[in-house]
């Protein structure tokens, strides 16, 4: 028998502290931490445990959740977690949220469960619906590019995810800044709300810095949200002393093993450290303040296996201002061969 679902009341004074950022030049605000669903909402983590992440996120003015059909595992998984718990927990305050959702890599067998097509993203959002139990998400993305797909038909069918009220707005992740720009004025010319760029970007990958997606998104007025802005964890003081029996090199190697830990980049780590210490902060904290510090990423895409992690990540608005000096300082470091 299951036991009755205990109501949630929020924290009232979840918004007094949190940052809230305009994204790019449209009128939605997202919080400058968001809470990331790709690892820990799927069938391996205890429900319990996930509600309460989403409850600390929550109670301290974290307002986007963010989610992708493949999330899991296994893919979907996510989705419907999240569903069960915005409808148990969540459904009083649906209009105080920002729900994202993506579609672009494979969900289903055969020729049509994957990438660009109009048939497979609008598909795949009727799926992250009924998943997610809702009429609507507030971002639909295109989570990769597709270089076998016209960019038209992608864009059309973002354009017909907005047309039918099943997305408010929409975004592009995993884009580079010139297709990016090509399809911003597609968009453009279809009416349609693109507002925002999902990206990776952390000290170490600075990718969206070398193929133009970050100069292109500011000059055009789009935001910015990052994904992995720890570097999957690297950025912290997780691995300073090696690699801990709990950690995700150990217990979940798929998106990072111990390879990524080479002397080089361990050296790396602990120089940065030594910044962050110096600067009154941790390494995970100076990491993702750095992220923010220049106004041109809109909000930092966290993850978190336990709920003092995003509690911690918060923490770093309490200081995002560099000196030229530090920010030198980071990019010697991060930047050497």
């Amino acid at each position: 028998m299951l036991e009755p679902t205990v109501p949630y009341t929020p924290n009232p004074a979840r918004y007094d502290d949190m940052t809230y950022n305009r994204c790019g030049n449209s009128g939605l605000k997202l919080p400058a931490v968001s809470i990331g669903l790709w690892h820990n909402f799927g069938n391996l983590t205890p429900y319990d445990h996930m509600k309460q992440m989403l409850f600390t996120a929550f109670d301290n003015g974290i307002t986007h959740f963010d989610l992708a059909n493949n999330y899991g595992p296994e893919p979907g998984c996510a989705e419907k977690n999240c569903g069960r718990l915005l409808r148990e927990y969540f459904a009083a305050h649906r209009d105080e949220l920002i729900i994202s959702t993506k579609a672009g890599f494979e969900m289903w067998p055969g020729p049509y469960g994957d990438f660009g097509s109009r048939k497979y993203l609008l598909a795949s959002l009727d799926q992250s619906l009924k998943r997610l139990g809702l009429d609507y998400v507030d971002i639909f993305y295109h989570h990769r590019m597709d270089p076998d797909t016209p960019l038209e038909e992608t864009m059309g069918a973002l354009a017909s995810a907005v047309q039918s009220g099943k997305a408010l707005y929409v975004g592009l992740s995993n884009y580079d800044g010139p297709t990016m720009r090509k399809a911003a004025a597609i968009l453009d010319e279809l009416h349609v709300p693109f507002i925002i760029n999902q990206n990776r970007y952390n000290l170490f990958d600075r990718t969206v810095e070398r193929d133009g997606l970050k100069d292109t998104a500011h000059s055009l007025g789009k935001g910015i949200i990052t994904y992995s802005p720890l570097a999957q964890g690297l950025l912290t003081n997780r691995y300073l002393e090696g690699v801990p029996a709990d950690s995700r090199i150990a217990l979940d190697p798929r998106f990072l093993d111990d390879s990524a830990l080479t002397p080089e980049r361990l050296q790396q780590i602990r120089e940065l450290n030594d910044i962050a210490a110096e600067r009154g902060q941790t390494l995970a904290e100076m990491s993702l303040a750095w992220l923010l510090h220049d106004g041109v990423v809109t909000s930092v895409l966290v993850g978190a296996s336990k709920p003092q992690q995003i509690l911690d990540n918060i923490n770093t608005l309490h200081n995002t201002t560099f000196s030229d000096e530090e920010l030198a300082r980071i990019d010697a470091i991060c930047l050497r061969p």
